[in-house]
């Protein structure tokens, strides 16, 4: 492969050799740099180091002060604006090590742009560019090697013009070491008090991966299945479950039954440290492509007090086998809230059934053993059990992502105005402040109160602007929110006892036919006046599963929790889904329902003007490169009857696109060089100089140097005419010499010094130019003698190409 070919990074790390300097083409080079041991041209060429010098940054996402064996990490390597690399190299070492042997590297890099990566063709484990041009950033998976490794140094070098950055300490390198198995998985570090402000709100998204294509041994053809989702958002007082601790009695009945029940009941007991209780639906099968099943989602909330959330759900069937997060902490050190997470999950085991397959019978671990991540040398009957003791495959990626925030937000980092939402509930006021230019209908009744137990809820009552006389003067909302309880709740009644809601409902107690199901609620707060609380907490109810139960009928689950009703006033519809478990074992079509609808009714509509339409997506950038502008526009879908519609139905903002193509520029030709050769054929040549450099995909360089043949007269042969030439030679000497004599008599005040050394050729190769100057050394006062001038001579050098 031509050197022209080969990535930046190699070409740049040559550099430091002396070899380059000296002349010797890049093929030397590599025959000298493989001959020093495995990969040891690129740990050995150390090139410029700045103490302090912080424009690129290598990253850990996550920031983790220790790995855990055969995890998969996003490592980053970035350059802070307004600076730049046009190549780099990135390696994994162990501690101590030099890295001129293959065992000294750690773990495994994974490309994920093969636009941006690609592993090195002479050092196969270490990663660099794809192709040479300006970047700010690129991101590599590495997984971590296997337990017993220690600590593993993370090592980039960047190219930046010709300087090499490569640097043993500061924030090119990163060491990270592995977890201690007395504390594995437990939280690398303490989680600290967050400093933002406001709330904000999440979605998560679970997306299963675990299915007989990415885990054929012994998969569970029939029954593999993810149990509901449970979890919460919650303060650092309270943990729902953790590496190196012991599972409570919810997340048991998770792990082991895929009953969220416990769990829930759990983390409502815990009020005052959780701010939202986090569920999403069970998912049977386990995994459907998405244009057959969307992926389960929740949302939930976050403040300064409870900025941790967790969650989990149950693998099943297995023994007591989940996947989750662990008080994910979403505050970030400069005082906001992170914009997206993203985790690939791994199994782990709740110690609390001593199973090791699937489908193994019921087997109590006691003593209780800590909840820890699951491995591949668990035991040989393991689905995920491999002798060589690699990783285990993904079976799960969980996504959080931000998608509003409320009240005045405290980070110095500005967010788009789209991403901040008002406070729904505006403060109470003792006095009608309404203007007196806003007409308005008269208030409609309070609808139903959301809550009907005594947990605190909300009604609504709405009214109608009628006529704005004034249109500088805005009217105030047409809703109204108040809190309230069910029937029968009364803060001031002493003797009332506080309930919490109800728990969903338990499974069936059979899979077909006529069984029964429960649910629980617990008191939340007793009555002041010490009395006992007589409000049942427990409910009964029959269930029907799977009518039929007959080789021709089919099995399948529960329905599952009604949808929010589609209208948000008036009459709308809601509905509500269950799946098949298996199909007839007879082998005949399904006939069982898998969706129901059915009316719901919310509070009276009232004609409320300006009605818009959501904002449409933003319209494309109006350039091709560089900065412009876009658009959005959203419509008026209802008529406003009286009064004029102030709001805006179009925003524009500004936008960038990459930069447009810079084409390289050139200086003009040089002069041609005297020919090489004093008699006979020979070469002459010329040069240019680069201007600028040709940027964001600009038109490339021509070439630099050129060559012209030259005939000097035909060289004289015999000793005879060698005597002669000499001879010829010497006489023409001496008449320059006594022509210099002359000059300097006829001219004594103009003076020149001897010709200066040559100075540094202008490139190392290519074709380059050097320069040497006659200076004068002493220069007439007169006008006559204007020729009395500095000289300067210009020649080629290094005109081997790069």
């Amino acid at each position: 492969m031509g050197a022209h070919l080969q990535p930046l990074a190699l070409r740049l790390l040559a550099l430091t050799f002396p070899l380059v300097a000296k002349g010797f083409p890049d093929e030397t080079l590599e025959k000298a740099a493989k001959s020093e041991g495995y990969c040891s041209r690129i740990l050995r060429a150390q090139g410029t180091r700045r103490e302090g010098y912080n424009e690129f940054s290598l990253r850990v996402e996550g920031d983790p002060e220790f790995y855990k064996p055969g995890n998969s990490y996003r490592v980053t390597l970035s350059a802070a604006t307004p600076a730049y690399f046009r190549g780099f190299t990135l390696i994994a070492l162990k501690e101590g090590r030099e890295g001129d042997k293959e065992e000294d590297h750690a773990g495994s890099f994974q490309i994920i742009d093969e636009e941006e990566t690609q592993f090195m063709s002479n050092c196969p484990v270490a990663v660099t560019e794809s192709t040479p041009r300006r970047r700010t950033r690129i991101q590599v998976f590495w997984t971590a090697p296997p337990s017993g490794t220690g600590c593993v140094i993370l090592k980039a070098s960047i190219v930046q013009k010709r300087i090499i950055y490569f640097q043993d300490e500061g924030s090119l390198t990163k060491k990270i070491c592995e977890q201690d198995s007395a504390s594995e998985g437990v939280t690398d570090k303490p989680i600290l008090d967050c400093c933002a402000c406001g709330t904000a709100k999440y979605r998560l998204t679970f997306y299963g991966n675990w299915s007989e294509k990415t885990h054929p041994k012994d998969f569970p053809r029939r029954t593999n299945h993810w149990s509901a989702i449970i979890g919460s958002s919650h303060s650092k007082n309270y943990i729902l479950w953790e590496y190196g601790g012991y599972a409570s009695e919810g997340v048991k009945q998770v792990a082991e039954l895929g009953s969220p029940v416990k769990m829930e009941e759990e983390i409502r007991q815990q009020s005052d440290e959780v701010l939202t209780v986090i569920k999403a639906k069970a998912q049977w099968p386990a995994w459907q492509p998405l244009n057959v099943r969307a992926a389960p989602s929740a949302e939930f909330s976050v403040d300064r007090h409870r900025h941790l959330m967790s969650f989990l759900t149950m693998l099943g069937p297995s023994p007591d086998w989940n996947v989750g997060l662990s008080a994910e902490d979403l505050c970030t050190k400069d005082c906001g809230w992170v914009q997206k997470v993203v985790q690939d999950l791994i199994p782990w085991d709740a110690g609390t059934d001593s199973g090791v397959t699937y489908e193994s019978p019921n087997k109590p671990t006691v003593p209780q053993e800590k909840i820890r991540p699951l491995t591949s040398l668990d035991h040989p009957q393991s689905p995920f059990y491999d002798p060589e003791g690699g990783s285990i495959k993904l079976v799960a990626r969980v996504v959080i992502e931000r998608i509003a925030r409320k009240g005045e937000q405290c980070n110095i980092v500005p967010d788009n105005i789209d991403d901040i939402v008002a406070d729904l509930a505006p403060e109470e006021k003792e006095e009608d402040d309404t203007p007196e230019t806003c007409i308005y209908s008269n208030w409609s009744p309070w609808s139903a109160c959301s809550s009907s137990t005594c947990e605190k809820g909300k009604r609504m009552r709405q009214r109608m602007l009628k006529a704005q006389l004034d249109l500088s003067v805005p009217c105030p909302d047409t809703q109204d929110f108040q809190p309230c309880m069910g029937p029968g709740c009364s803060d001031e009644d002493g003797s009332t006892c506080m309930m919490s809601d109800w728990i969903t409902w338990s499974p069936c107690s059979v899979s077909c036919g006529m069984g029964t199901r429960s649910r629980e609620r617990y008191v939340k707060q007793f009555p002041e006046d010490g009395s006992m609380c007589k409000v049942p907490t427990e409910e009964t109810e029959k269930c029907v599963v799977n009518e039929e139960c007959s080789p021709s009928s089919c099995l399948v689950t529960e329905w599952g929790e009604w949808d929010e009703c589609s209208a948000s006033c008036g009459t709308g519809m809601k509905r509500r889904h269950r799946m098949i478990k298996m199909t007839p074992a007879d082998g005949s079509m399904c006939k069982a329902e898998t969706t129901e609808a059915e009316k719901c009714m919310m509070p009276e509509c009232h004609t409320i003007p300006c009605l818009l339409s959501p904002w449409s997506e933003w319209s494309d950038c109006s350039v091709t490169c560089g900065k412009g502008m876009r658009t959005r526009q959203r419509m008026l879908k209802s008529a406003a009857e009286l009064g004029d519609c102030n709001e805006e139905l179009e925003q524009a903002e500004k936008c960038m696109l990459p930069e447009c193509p810079i084409d390289c520029e050139l200086t003009e030709w040089s002069q041609w060089s005297e020919c090489n050769t004093s008699c006979g054929k020979g070469h002459m040549i010329r040069t240019r100089m680069i201007k600028i450099e040709p940027q964001f995909g600009g038109a490339a360089c021509p070439e630099t140097v050129q060559r012209a043949k030259c005939r000097v007269r035909k060289c004289l042969r015999g000793a005879g005419m060698e005597k002669r030439r000499w001879k010829e030679a010497r006489e023409k000497r001496r008449s320059e010499q006594a022509k210099k004599n002359l000059d300097s008599e006829q001219y004594p005040v103009c003076r020149l010094k001897p010709w200066t050394a040559w100075t540094e050729c202008s490139t190392l190769c290519g074709g380059g130019i050097q320069e040497r100057y006659m200076l004068v050394k002493k220069r007439s006062k007169s006008t006559q003698f204007t020729s009395c001038k500095d000289k300067k001579e210009l020649r080629a050098c290094n005109v081997h190409p790069c």
